[in-house]
């Protein structure tokens, strides 16, 4: 799992069967510190809560596809949870 931002939505006029009905959003993958981390990835929502400025978490390659709710769906990344509060302990 990686912490990631959320930075947008996407709009899918047509989607693969088994997709319709989750939204898709663009997130920015994020370091333990919360700085930016490569580029930007879409992510299928697996919550159906998150939204624009959220903080969650997302999964990728078949973790993401096992947390739709049709399994094995073609999805790259998938968010699994909504970060209430992040406290970290110094190293």
């Amino acid at each position: 799992m990686q912490l990631a931002r959320v930075i947008g939505t996407v709009v899918a006029t047509q989607k693969y069967e088994g997709l319709e009905g989750i939204k898709f959003l663009v997130v920015q993958p994020l370091t333990r510190q919360q700085q930016p981390l490569g580029e930007p990835v879409i992510a299928a929502d697996g919550t159906a809560q998150a939204g624009p400025g959220e903080l969650v978490f997302i999964v990728g390659s078949r973790e993401a596809a096992q947390a739709m709710p049709i399994k094995f769906v073609p999805v790259d990344h998938a968010i699994v949870g909504i970060v209430d509060d992040v406290h970290q302990v110094e190293e």
